[in-house]
């Protein structure tokens, strides 16, 4: 962080450790992935619950088993078996674990085959109808804006517009410059 703060329930975390941050309930998938290729896809989702009760980690694991089937069929492989959308799949499961209170989601969509692309946005959907907070950062800005509630145009680092998902959508400058259109 170069200048400001971040606030998150009404505290500043802004020098807040990173565990510390997921303690009170902020998880992230990464970009890029970044699962633990050598560990089972059963471990790498424990990893993500590690700061949780212990005897509610196997229902929160099958939550995220139906969610995204083929990691339970494959839930013993080693993670780095996995193609990159399932890869994608398991690092949005394994902050899944972490029971988030805000979830966010930076490039999910990177390097996927639109068929997992879509797999990817209607999980995201699905968590935003059940009342998740998600904080997305994602370069196919019109799938971002079709389920954004607010959306904001970086542009080197600053906000240049923000409104509305469908405002931004609408709007004549980021459909020319966004969405090709």
């Amino acid at each position: 962080m170069s200048g400001g703060k971040i606030l998150f329930e009404g505290d500043d975390i802004s020098r807040l450790r990173s565990d510390l941050r997921m303690r009170r309930g902020i998880c992230q998938s990464p970009e890029g992935r970044q699962v633990f290729g050598p560990l089972s896809i059963e471990d790498n989702l424990r990893l993500g619950a590690y700061t949780q009760p212990k005897q509610q980690v196997p229902e929160d694991m099958e939550k995220v088993f139906s969610m995204f089937p083929i990691l339970k069929e494959k839930r013993h492989l080693p993670a780095g078996t996995l193609s990159g959308g399932q890869q994608q799949m398991l690092a949005i499961g394994r902050a899944l674990m972490g029971r988030p209170k805000m979830l966010l989601l930076d490039e999910p969509s990177m390097g996927l085959a639109p068929l997992l692309v879509e797999e990817v946005f209607n999980v995201i959907k699905t968590l935003k109808a059940q009342g998740m907070t998600i904080l997305l950062v994602e370069q196919n800005a019109f799938a971002a804006l079709a389920i954004a509630d607010r959306g904001y145009v970086l542009e080197t680092g600053n906000v240049t517009l923000t409104g509305t998902g469908q405002e931004l959508i609408s709007n004549e400058q980021v459909r020319a410059a966004y969405l090709g259109m």
